[in-house]
């Protein structure tokens, strides 16, 4: 099975372009929910939402919606006190009903190799308890089999990515390594992915459709390879992430 989405779904730049101009904004989920059937939540890195704003997201989108949630920053980047138990507390609605695809754990760069970070990808994958967690490293120097085999072996997916080719980033590696398999489109604005006076300027890229066909034999490679494939576009500004979305469908229908 195959699930199309975009990295979040609430930006004010989306007004005109994906949202309709006299559209409330309490609306947006519901009109997002009719055009896709996932997304990823971006807003749990940042902060863990109230328990109530989780339910509200559940009883606002159909039964067969689901949804993917970035691990909060003191679980990826601080790590020095990782809210795990609130965290898994505070989407149990969202689990209860069937709704959560994984839980996205995102490291930064600063994240290597070492044995005290596959460590704490062990640790990690303890405190999740048996939500399903997807990885995804921002070091290429993870890439190795030797990575692919632990991930295996504590059940963690890996996240596939699409971005800029540039050196010490990730390259377009594909690989399942757990009933997850998980692609993530960042697009490929090379000159704004290190300087850029705002974060959304990092992904503010139109791809192609010659640049997305070299994904669709991958993705059916993953799709064969683990039950869910999920794959969201996270180049969001003004809606390049809907229009990548709709490109992908498109090829993925037509092969």
């Amino acid at each position: 099975m195959i699930r199309l989405g975009t990295s979040g779904f609430s930006y004010d730049d989306w007004i005109g372009c994906v949202y309709p101009e006299d559209l409330p904004k309490r609306s947006w989920l519901e009109f997002y929910a009719q055009q896709f059937d996932t997304v990823e939540l971006n807003v749990s890195y940042y902060r863990i939402p109230a328990l109530k704003t989780v339910k509200g997201w559940v009883e606002r989108t159909p039964d067969s919606f689901s949804f993917s949630v970035k691990a909060h920053r003191s679980i990826t980047h601080e790590r020095e006190d990782p809210a795990y138990e609130v965290f898994v507390e505070v989407f149990q609605p969202m689990t209860e009903a069937g709704k959560l695809a994984c839980v996205l754990a995102q490291f930064p760069h600063s994240f290597h190799p070492s044995t005290e970070n596959r460590a704490y990808l062990e640790q990690m994958r303890e405190c999740f308890q048996d939500l399903p967690v997807v990885v995804e490293f921002r070091d290429h120097a993870w890439v190795s089999d030797e990575t692919f085999e632990r991930l295996e072996k504590q059940n963690l997916g890996f996240c596939c990515v699409d971005e800029p080719r540039l050196k010490g980033l990730m390259p377009p590696v594909v690989r399942a390594t757990s009933e997850v398999a998980y692609v993530r489109f960042h697009g490929r604005n090379a000159g704004k992915w290190w300087k850029h006076d705002h974060a959304w300027e990092r992904y503010d890229y139109t791809y192609s459709e010659g640049e997305l066909k070299e994904w669709i034999p991958r993705i059916r490679e993953l799709d064969s390879a683990a039950p869910l494939t999920l794959v969201y576009a996270n180049n969001h500004y003004r809606g390049q992430s809907v229009d990548t979305l709709r490109k992908l469908d498109k090829l993925l229908v037509g092969v």
